[in-house]
């Protein structure tokens, strides 16, 4: 295990990426994130850094004011952290079969964007997905219809790139955020802060 890639921003937030690069079992996969886990919170803040997590999940440093957002892969575990603005991160491994996001997770307006191009086509149901997951956990709302309360703007898949995605509340408000994603070796990763 090791760090595999951290990037500060002008802003204030912090994206690292530890790199698991043994095969882990699935026995052996939670124990792994965990590990992970503790080795970005010490690298991002020292030891004795704990985490915990509100009952919907969502993780929280509970002596310290900053938000944080985690994902996993097999191979990944990232950690975005911001001191004032809510976070969200997604990891997905490219490898993955999201034929089921086109059904489940997007609305008609985003299925009709999607390219006829089988391979494009793939991709960009990936960053959907991973872009979707990044938005979840940032605006933290239980009851979350995919398709229904998240609408992410058309776009033509990259290496990187910036997604525009609206999230309609159940008090039927709703807000723009500004996403971004690049692709990593083999991997997409996908992150917002708002």
């Amino acid at each position: 295990m090791g760090l595999y890639y951290m990037e500060k921003n002008e802003d204030g937030a912090v994206l690292a990426i530890w790199e698991q690069r043994e095969p882990v079992c699935r026995k052996e996969k939670r124990e792994k994130e965990l590990l992970m886990e503790e080795s970005l919170l010490r690298l991002l803040f020292g030891t004795g850094q704990k985490l915990d997590h509100y009952p919907n999940g969502q993780p929280f440093l509970p002596n310290r004011p900053d938000h944080i957002s985690i994902a996993h892969t097999n191979r990944f575990g990232v950690v975005l952290v911001h001191p004032q603005k809510r976070v969200g991160v997604d990891m997905e491994c490219l490898d993955r079969n999201f034929s089921a996001v086109e059904c489940r997770a997007l609305s008609n307006r985003e299925v009709g964007f999607l390219s006829p191009n089988q391979n494009l086509r793939c991709l960009q149901l990936a960053i959907l997905w991973s872009a979707k997951e990044a938005l979840f956990k940032c605006v933290s709302q239980e009851g979350v219809d995919f398709a229904r309360h998240m609408q992410v703007e058309p776009f033509v898949p990259q290496e990187s790139g910036n997604l525009y995605a609206r999230f309609f509340y159940k008090d039927g408000g709703s807000a723009l955020f500004f996403l971004k994603y690049r692709i990593i070796d083999n991997h997409v990763l996908t992150f917002v802060c708002a």
